[in-house]
């Protein structure tokens, strides 16, 4: 933290080997380039495109990603469910019912400062599972005003929702950022009220490919219509993500910034 502004690190869906390999030359040079405070990252791909492992979830930490956050896929790997209940620094959506296991938000101290963040589910075109307002908003609560960064990754299909959840949030939340698309958008923005926003982060992994899939296979998906299985597309990895600037006294997003690596 610097002169009293924080400066932020969001990436994009991990997906695959390319991924893992993207962050593994390329994310610490960054934060030192980019004078990075706290690296947050959506880890739910990692294991071959489809769930994090706990082996995941140590090289994740390993290489400095203080939160990892998560979406539908959280639960395809049994050997994570333990960790989600033992470890603060992974979370799966807020908005799963109980008795699912692990946390929706954390709390990370770095440095002199705070940060919370929060990980929420959409539901349009997706599993109908509990209201992410109200379950964001009771975080909220929980949380309490005593900490003024707070990051939201909302892992959602709908633009229209991920706007709404935008809005909603404007100024009682540091940043909203889409995460689940796996296509970087390209409408970063800080909103009326200070909250910085951008509908979808992107891939950590092959950009060259449908959503982080091999091309091959998803042709032959939609041509077939048959349950064909996604393979994770293969090629040089790329990180992509948003690093957002935010004044600590006030909360609010002075600038958001997306990027391709």
């Amino acid at each position: 933290m610097r002169d009293k502004i924080a400066r932020v690190l969001m990436l994009g869906d991990v997906s695959g080997s390319a991924g893992m390999g993207a962050l593994f030359l390329g994310l610490s040079s960054f934060v030192r380039e980019k004078n990075i405070d706290i690296v947050v990252a959506n880890g739910e791909n990692a294991a071959g495109g489809f769930g994090i492992s706990e082996a995941d979830f140590h090289k994740f930490r390993a290489m400095g990603i203080d939160v990892i956050t998560s979406g539908n896929h959280i639960w395809q790997k049994d050997d994570i469910l333990p960790v989600l209940d033992r470890e603060d620094t992974i979370l799966r959506p807020v908005n799963y019912p109980e008795p699912c296991s692990g946390r929706g938000w954390t709390v990370k101290k770095k440095g002199n400062l705070e940060y919370a963040v929060i990980n929420a589910q959409g539901r349009m075109l997706m599993s109908p599972i509990d209201d992410p307002f109200k379950r964001v908003s009771e975080a909220l609560r929980e949380i309490g005003r005593n900490i003024k960064v707070i990051l939201v990754d909302f892992h959602a299909e709908s633009t229209e929702e991920k706007e709404a959840m935008a809005f909603f949030l404007d100024g009682k939340v540091s940043a909203v950022v889409g995460t689940h698309t796996h296509v970087q958008t390209a409408d970063e923005r800080i909103l009326p009220k200070g909250t910085a926003y951008i509908t979808d982060l992107g891939i950590t992994g092959v950009i060259d490919g449908v959503i982080g899939s091999s091309p091959a296979k998803s042709i032959e998906r939609q041509l077939t219509q048959l349950p064909i299985k996604s393979e994770v597309a293969e090629g040089e990895g790329h990180m992509q993500g948003a690093v957002i600037e935010i004044d600590t006294a006030t909360g609010k997003a002075v600038s958001i910034e997306r990027f391709t690596r």
